[in-house]
């Protein structure tokens, strides 16, 4: 680590024992270029507490709405409904980053400048995400952001800056796509003690306290009765207990790295009795055993595929037993196939779900297993499901039904879609059927679900769940080629976090005459764009395996029965 940065962190940490943090049994260190800085166990607490951080050191909207300087301009804003919680955050992020003597310069200082999700991607990286998902959402989402910056951050960004005297100050779209990216990497939902969100509940509380301590020495005195009123001391209530979800950034806490097997989390601790601070966040450790001195504290960012760890925090897991697959079907088609009018009403009482995700974990359900995991519940849970589905009993249920992998709601939006000419008129009479002579009964989603199964069972659905996978997998390959190309193309890599190491690398690969063929040089951006392309190859590839093998099991099921 450089002495500029070994500076800011020192400054860094004589900033949060100002503003009442205590760092009990850990420290706060620079780990790498990939993960930047990280929190590491520095000695052994008793009570398993290494970290407590006060909540009114915490960035949330309330903070922000009760700024000495912006708040005013951001409450009436906020009051009008110009800005939301989340913007308010981003708002302060900027401003105070941009701001000569912000109190939060310590803090801003040591966070990161740059990001490694793909908003921040150049557009040779950005190439590599061709066919996915995220390809077309990073997108969407950096012209969304410039569209909000032009039409309303920049002016209100000046603004804020003008109150402060600071109105020579350039501002950029980086400034306010580096707070945004501060926020979503680094935003808890926290949950917060009602009384401490509404502080005036709690002083609604104090008096009610008061008075109640007045009559009963009133009580004491005069030996009175108790009366009704004295009854409803309890509907004084602060409701403590309750809490309030806050989205906010807790310094120091937001240090701590991701890992699928975290040593620790965190906790909110409303009276004191956990952390022995009031109203402030702990991090406590979650291990088994103490922790080695110098041993880096891991909590769980949660289990996500890599498609939501590369948007929200920039970063991928070589084969993350968390990951999905995104599988949906195009809205604007539904216009272009057959009996759409119909159809349409029909998914709209069915409230038809046009996408589904498909988990890893979930083909452990499945014809081919990966074996992740031990899934006989999940299995006795579908069949329960499903069994209760043929109302008139005319469609008996599938062998393969402990099987199928795929949403059941997902797999209705199919069948509906996919049914032919004499199916949607079978449905159709059978409703109006059940419905009565007079629709005497409103049709729920469940009968419409039950109608459409009875007549058009799976065959109708799988075909279109393998048509969907076959383009998915056409466009995964347009740009890249196939799954066995970016494995191989992996392993002749070497990750390259910055200028630097781009130089040493080539130095050090120029001496190595001896070997047949020379690793490319890749930034880590690119890295972890093809690894989380691979992985998506690898769920189309498997879970088309799957939709194939079920529609062959179905076709043979139905040519030997079918519904009266």
């Amino acid at each position: 680590m450089a002495s500029s940065e070994e500076a800011k962190l020192e400054t860094f940490m004589q900033w949060l024992q100002a503003n009442g943090v205590e760092l009990r049994g850990c420290k706060i260190k620079w780990c790498d270029s990939k993960r930047g800085f990280g929190i590491f166990s520095d000695k052994d607490v008793s009570d398993g507490v290494m970290l407590v951080v006060p909540l009114d050191l915490a960035i949330t909207p309330m903070r922000v709405l009760q700024d000495p300087l912006l708040g005013p301009a951001c409450r009436a804003m906020f009051e009008e409904g110009d800005v939301d919680d989340r913007l308010l955050m981003m708002l302060l992020l900027t401003v105070e980053r941009l701001r000569k003597n912000s109190l939060w310069k310590p803090y801003l200082d040591i966070l990161p400048t740059t990001f490694g999700n793909p908003l921040w991607f150049s557009d040779d990286e950005l190439q590599e995400l061709r066919g996915t998902t995220l390809y077309r959402a990073t997108e969407l989402q950096k012209k969304s952001l410039l569209s909000l910056y032009e039409s309303k951050v920049k002016d209100i960004v000046k603004k804020l800056l003008t109150l402060d005297g600071n109105s020579e100050i350039e501002v950029c779209f980086e400034d306010f796509l580096w707070a945004n990216s501060v926020f979503w990497s680094r935003a808890l939902n926290i949950p917060m003690p009602r009384s401490y969100v509404f502080p005036e509940m709690q002083d609604a509380h104090d008096i009610c306290i008061r008075e109640a301590d007045e009559k009963r020495k009133l009580i004491a005195g005069s030996h009175v009765k108790k009366s009704d009123n004295q009854t409803k001391e309890g509907t004084c209530n602060p409701m403590t207990g309750d809490t309030v979800w806050v989205e906010g950034l807790v310094p120091g806490i937001d240090f701590c790295n991701h890992d699928l097997k975290p040593i620790a989390t965190w906790e909110v601790d409303g009276t004191g009795l956990a952390s022995g601070v009031p109203f402030s966040m702990y991090l406590i450790s979650a291990a088994q055993s103490p922790l080695q001195i110098d041993q880096e504290i891991y909590i769980s960012y949660g289990n996500k595929g890599n498609e939501e760890l590369l948007y929200l925090y920039g970063f991928v897991i070589d084969d993350n037993t968390d990951d999905y697959l995104m599988v949906h079907y195009p809205a604007e088609a539904i216009n272009t196939i057959s009996f759409s009018e119909s159809k349409t009403q029909l998914l709209e009482v069915q409230k038809a779900e046009m996408r589904c995700l498909l988990p890893k974990t979930s083909l452990d359900n499945g014809f081919f297993p990966l074996n992740t995991q031990n899934s006989e519940e999940n299995n006795k849970s579908k069949a329960d499901k499903v069994c209760n589905y043929s109302w008139s009993g005319q469609r008996k249920m599938p062998s393969y039904v402990n099987k199928l992998v795929f949403p059941e709601k997902f797999m209705t939006t199919l069948r509906t879609i996919a049914m032919q000419e004499d199916e949607v008129f079978k449905v159709s009479s059978m409703l109006e059927e059940l419905a009565g002579p007079e629709r005497e009964r409103q049709l729920s989603d469940t009968d419409v679900q039950s109608a459409v199964w009875e007549v058009c069972g799976d065959s109708g659905a799988l075909q279109s769940l393998v048509d969907l996978l076959h383009v998915k997998m056409m466009d995964l390959e347009e740009s890249s080629g196939t799954e066995e190309n970016d494995l191989d193309f992996l392993k002749k890599t070497l990750i390259i976090d910055n200028h630097e190491d781009s130089k040493q690398c080539t130095s050090n690969l120029s001496t190595k005459s001896n070997d047949l063929e020379e690793p490319k040089l890749m930034t880590r951006n690119k890295w972890s764009a093809i690894v989380y392309r691979c992985g998506q190859k690898q769920l189309t590839r498997l879970f088309l395996e799957e939709a194939e093998h079920a529609l062959q099991l179905s076709l043979g099921e139905e040519k030997v029965t079918s519904p009266c």
